[in-house]
């Protein structure tokens, strides 16, 4: 593949030095190809005067030909050169590019789509340097795709932000699909993430579908990313019952779960004296794709061994007092 790049290469170079030698011992080789192209137009249009002859109109074609010929061919050839390799060479970068990208494993769709872009853009180069070449004037047209392109970026402000924030997503990888994630105001399972939407799944089974302009734009909580979790209850116990009892009591549901991890260490501690109970915060931890299961377990377990051992948990009670007011 080095010895075709190279060889492609040399023939390039021969081909211009060639162009540009003969355009040396061509009469009108000091004609620039602008300027060429202008006295084609001014011919052009003296054939068109309907007073011409059709002897006239031979003679000036051929004398024509006779003097600017040869630079014509030159440019033509020149024209088609910078056409064709240019085009090659926008597909060869594109691809090595595709290739990189695929080794890095970036996302396939935005693989595709940079792909296509760079190429996209590299021909629109190529294009204009081959009418450039054959002395076409450019700027108007270069003007014209940059007015053309600011005013697509105009209407499409609010696709390209969320385009942008699906690269910089895919680059930095704030999450993966599979994680459980609070993202735009939303939680739930990443199902997919996408160039311009990333769509969850919810606990419930509805499926979410989010701008990525609004999941960049604010906070996002990945539950999944650090393996564990940890589970916080609240579990209240009577002021008539034994604190360390209770204490024992609940650890020891803790430790005997089969989900709860012993490292890192789960806690329990009293939390604050309430209205009607002395609360104690419950902290056990576990695998992050268990949490839900550990929160119900654990809570139904501590109520019931809480109740075997003769604690209980209040509920908030008011004691009304009636005072019969003297009668008169």
């Amino acid at each position: 593949m080095k010895k075709l790049y190279l060889l492609l290469f040399i023939a390039t170079l021969s081909i211009s030095a060639f162009a540009a030698e003969a355009a040396e011992k061509a009469p009108s080789a000091e004609t620039p190809a602008a300027e060429t192209a202008t006295e084609a137009g001014e011919l052009l249009e003296e054939l068109l005067d309907p007073q011409e002859s059709v002897l006239q109109i031979y003679g000036k074609v051929t004398e024509y030909l006779t003097e600017h010929g040869l630079q014509l061919l030159l440019n033509v050839l020149a024209a088609a050169a910078v056409f064709f390799i240019g085009r090659w060479l926008a597909g060869l970068v594109a691809k090595l590019l595709h290739k990189a990208m695929a080794k890095a494993k970036v996302d396939p769709t935005l693989n595709n789509f940079v792909k296509n872009l760079l190429y996209s853009i590299l021909l629109v180069f190529v294009v204009i340097a081959a009418l450039a070449r054959l002395g076409v004037q450019t700027n108007s047209f270069i003007a014209l795709v940059g007015a053309a392109g600011l005013a697509v970026g105009l209407a499409l402000q609010g696709s390209l932000s969320n385009f942008a924030a699906g690269v910089l997503m895919i680059i930095f990888k704030p999450f993966k699909l599979g994680d459980f994630v609070e993202i735009g105001g939303a939680s739930g399972t990443v199902k997919e993430i996408e160039i311009f939407t990333t769509t969850l799944d919810t606990l419930d089974n509805r499926r979410v579908i989010i701008p990525n302009a609004q999941v960049t734009g604010t906070n996002i909580i990945n539950y999944t990313v650090n393996g564990t979790r940890r589970v916080d209850l609240v579990i209240g116990v009577s002021y008539g019952d034994d604190i360390g009892k209770a204490k024992e009591i609940m650890m020891g549901v803790l430790k005997s779960h089969e989900l709860v991890l012993q490292t890192p260490e789960p806690a329990v501690a009293v939390l604050e004296l309430a209205d009607s109970s002395v609360n104690y915060v419950v902290r056990p931890w576990c695998k992050s794709s268990d949490y839900w299961t550990v929160r119900f377990d654990v809570t139904e377990r501590v109520k019931l061994a809480l109740e075997a051992n003769g604690l209980s948990i209040p509920f908030p009670q008011r004691d009304v007092h009636m005072i019969n007011a003297p009668t008169s």
